[in-house]
């Protein structure tokens, strides 16, 4: 399973060993890259020592790191190893993520490991202290609480950062998302054509990225199609199975409860299964339910769940590419990515019934 596999590759990496090295200096390395022209990465490049820096970029940059009362830290072999962080994500998302890195890694003749920051238990900068021990070329991390010092800390030691689907705004940080808001957008208009107009919706966190780009398109779908939202059919909750289940219980409890529900991902979607099975619900002829994201178990559902469909193996691709190009000193074009969802229409939802059901 993927969580063994997770907790033996951390587990087999960490050993003691050195800890950031600060080099000193008046500036931060975001500072000094402004400065030069270049980014941050090529900066931590020059700093530490490691390869992939021409050498016009390299004279120009040691001249301002100099200045500036940094000390290089001589040379360093340049590494061929990506780390991706994970935190606490699902199976069957983070193997087809695998997939995608393991094909760029691969084609780069470059390796990759894993950790998993949730199952280990790691907390504050514990997690970015093992990957400073390991010295990767880049790091990725997934859906992880990432900071602007924990960025800073990696950066400053040589080591760019890629966010893939990341929770919160890490503003000059590349990262690679999904069209959350088009793709909630689409879902909701399918239940609107279905003739729904009573739908609940179970949103992520609320200062989630994704979450709140869910809950926008869910939003734009109903103005757009002049329905007004009831704010007692909103309910935010985390991404789980349990936080699906309970909060759609409190929906199907209402004096007038909804006859869809949007999830925002397919947890809470099969949690809603649950709640409508414990509440005598028929799925879709009683109650349609739309989720996000199109995990393995979506397809297995009894009905099979509508829902729409992340391409986790190419944002795992596109944050690789990212890494690699970074590694390698360049900067990137642009450094928002988002890849496109889709709304795959199952057995979960139909009309609905001609007279609620209360």
């Amino acid at each position: 399973m993927l969580s063994a596999f997770v907790r033996t590759l951390a587990a087999m990496s960490e050993s003691p060993g050195p800890h950031r090295r600060r080099r000193g200096g008046d500036l931060p390395v975001t500072a000094i890259a402004e400065l030069a022209g270049v980014s941050a990465p090529t900066v931590s490049k020059v700093l530490n020592g490691r390869a992939g820096v021409s050498e016009e970029t390299r004279r120009r940059v040691e001249a301002l790191l100099r200045d500036h009362g940094f000390r290089n830290s001589g040379s360093a072999p340049s590494s061929r190893h990506l780390e991706v962080v994970f935190h606490g994500m699902l199976s069957s998302i983070a193997m087809e993520i695998m997939r995608g890195i393991e094909e760029v890694a691969t084609a780069h003749d470059m390796t990759f490991g894993y950790l998993d920051v949730h199952r280990r238990g790691r907390t504050g900068s514990l997690w970015v202290d093992t990957l400073l021990i390991r010295q990767p070329a880049a790091v990725i991390a997934v859906s992880s609480a990432v900071t602007p010092e924990h960025r800073e800390t990696l950066v400053g030691n040589g080591i760019p950062l890629v966010a893939l689907d990341p929770t919160s705004d890490l503003h000059s940080t590349p990262s690679i998302g999904s069209t959350n808001w088009s793709g909630a957008l689409n879902a909701t208009r399918h239940l609107l054509d279905l003739g729904h107009r009573r739908i609940g919706v179970l949103a992520g966190p609320v200062k989630d990225l994704a979450s709140r780009a869910r809950l926008d398109g869910f939003r734009a779908a109903m103005d757009a199609a002049g329905v007004p939202l009831d704010k007692q059919l909103l309910r935010h909750g985390l991404f789980t199975f349990e936080q699906g289940r309970d909060l759609a219980i409190e929906l199907l409890r209402l004096p007038e409860p909804p006859t869809a529900v949007v999830c925002g991902d397919d947890l809470q979607a099969l949690g809603v299964y649950e709640a409508a099975r414990l509440a005598g619900r028929c799925i879709p002829d009683q109650l349609s339910v739309v989720g996000f994201d199109d995990v393995e178990q979506a397809a297995w559902c009894a009905p099979p769940l509508t829902t729409v469909r992340q391409p986790f193996a190419a944002m795992g691709a596109a944050a690789a590419k990212f890494a690699v190009a970074l590694a390698a000193g360049e900067t990137p074009k642009r450094t928002r990515v988002e890849l496109a969802t889709t709304l795959v229409v199952r057995g979960s939802t139909a009309p609905p019934a001609s007279q609620p059901i209360h």
